[in-house]
């Protein structure tokens, strides 16, 4: 599948006249819990000719291939990564730290990494964590019985959140790192045998709910609300070292002005 992936960003390449500097597997492949039948999501940054930035012309910064034999693929311009990279985008920042990665241009990613250290957001990921596991929990773990594997999609913000307030920056991206931060030896044991069976292939679908991991996540999902209520809103970073990056890789992929 790997060969499979790397042909279709080569192509991806040579049909929209564009240089991939990045690709990396996110989902459930690189948190480590997929499903048999998980999509590989494959994310990607590109850079688009000069001609296209100097154009007086709107041009689409995304590239969203159809789903086809479990391969989700689509990418973000450059210029569009950036700018949500300036706001601490959870799901780019992570993209930055997947432990799968398709292809990458380091002396790019390197600059772009740093930029990421320079200007995380507690307050913004705090918050986006926390609205998907309120989501979800509301969801899929209301109820006598409840879908398990759903656990995981809670678990994981409500783990990430925790991380961030003991820790002051970026969550892991993979899910057995993120259970280090869990004390509560009840709970661990029941996440790690939930774990087991679903990297043994077993479908965790509807099951009783299990209590112990319901009690916990709601008290995080409290905790969590009144932790990001009393986090200030940062300033928006100044975005002079977002063009100076966003210059330099151009300088670098092209080659010219």
């Amino acid at each position: 599948m790997v060969q499979k992936i790397v042909q279709q960003l080569k192509n991806i390449e040579e049909q929209r006249n564009v240089k991939i500097i990045f690709a990396c597997e996110s989902g459930s492949r690189a948190w480590g819990f997929p499903s048999q039948d998980s999509d590989y999501d494959v994310r990607f940054i590109y850079v688009r000719t000069i001609d296209s930035y100097l154009s007086i012309s709107e041009q689409r910064d995304v590239i969203e291939l159809p789903i086809s034999d479990l391969l989700d693929i689509n990418g973000w311009d450059l210029r569009k990564a950036l700018n949500l990279l300036r706001k601490s985008n959870p799901p780019f920042l992570e993209w930055l730290q997947s432990p799968i990665i398709y292809y990458e241009d380091p002396s790019v990613m390197d600059q772009i990494r740093n930029l990421a250290v320079n200007v995380f957001s507690v307050k913004a990921t705090l918050h986006h964590y926390l609205s998907m596991a309120k989501g979800n929990f509301r969801e899929y773990l209301q109820g006598d019985l409840v879908r398990a594997k759903k656990y995981f999609y809670v678990l994981r913000p409500i783990l990430a959140c925790l991380w961030i307030e003991n820790y002051h920056r970026m969550p892991p991206t993979e899910f057995e790192k993120l259970l280090t931060i869990v004390e509560n030896k009840v709970v661990l044991k029941e996440v790690l045998g939930l774990l087991e069976r679903k990297k043994s292939g077993e479908e965790l679908d509807c099951e009783p709910k299990i209590q112990v991991i319901n009690d916990f996540l709601e008290e995080g999902i409290q905790w969590i609300g009144v932790l990001a209520s009393k986090v200030e809103q940062p300033q928006l970073p100044d975005e002079t070292m977002f063009n100076d990056v966003f210059r330099t890789v151009l300088k670098q992929i092209w080659h010219e002005f």
